[in-house]
């Protein structure tokens, strides 16, 4: 253990947020600046000294893009005569934001996230918020660690002991699809047409008629 890991862990007065860390992921972090960022929902957001607000939203659009790659290679590699529709459903079966949401707090990660409350709705709370913060814990470890162990740390630690890839290859999740495909065979147009459309500060609720 290094002596910034033993700091961290025993003297930082960020130790008791750095240990539930360590449970949750299994290793100690060492920037704990963007594990405290992650962690932070827009709507409990910092005003910084120039007037822009910081919270996990940047390390979210990272730890997509991150996980995204992963998953693909993974999948790339478990399906090597599939083609590249049925990589892109499966994929998204994966990183969509039911599963993460579901992934997060399997792992704990609700228990630290940093949101306002009056500001939050609870369809808005349970839609993304757990899902946002998974991602940009991904990003925040991929910054802190690099690419090669963010990406062992979610093959070893989330995917294989939370993500059973073949029950989500027999498990239909794209129903909007399906319908398109049933119209294409029987001759039938199909219009999906926005009825209501509404907004609130922290979430925005389509309703769609077929």
């Amino acid at each position: 253990m290094s002596l910034v890991s033993i700091y961290n862990l025993y003297l930082s007065s960020d130790r008791s947020f750095i240990k539930k860390l360590k449970n949750m992921l299994g290793f100690i972090p060492s920037n704990i600046s963007l594990y405290k960022m992650a962690f932070r929902h827009r709507s409990a957001a910092k005003v910084l000294k120039n007037g822009n607000k910081s919270s996990n939203e940047r390390l979210e659009f990272l730890g997509d893009a991150i996980l995204g790659s992963v998953v693909a290679e993974l999948l790339f590699k478990s399906y090597p005569y599939r083609e590249e529709g049925f990589l892109t459903e499966m994929r998204s079966k994966i990183v969509n934001r039911s599963n993460l949401n579901q992934l997060a707090r399997k792992l704990g990660f609700d228990e630290l996230i940093v949101f306002d409350q009056k500001a939050m709705n609870i369809q808005a709370k349970y839609h993304s918020m757990y899902g946002d913060a998974f991602e940009a814990v991904i990003g925040a470890i991929y910054l802190d660690k690099g690419y090669a162990f963010t990406k062992s740390l979610l093959l070893k630690r989330i995917i294989k002991p939370y993500v059973d890839i073949h029950t989500l290859e027999i498990t239909e999740t794209n129903f909007k699809s399906r319908l398109i495909e049933w119209c294409q065979r029987q001759g039938k147009e199909i219009s999906f047409d926005v009825i209501e459309n509404g907004e609130g500060e922290s979430s925005r609720l389509f309703t769609v008629q077929v």
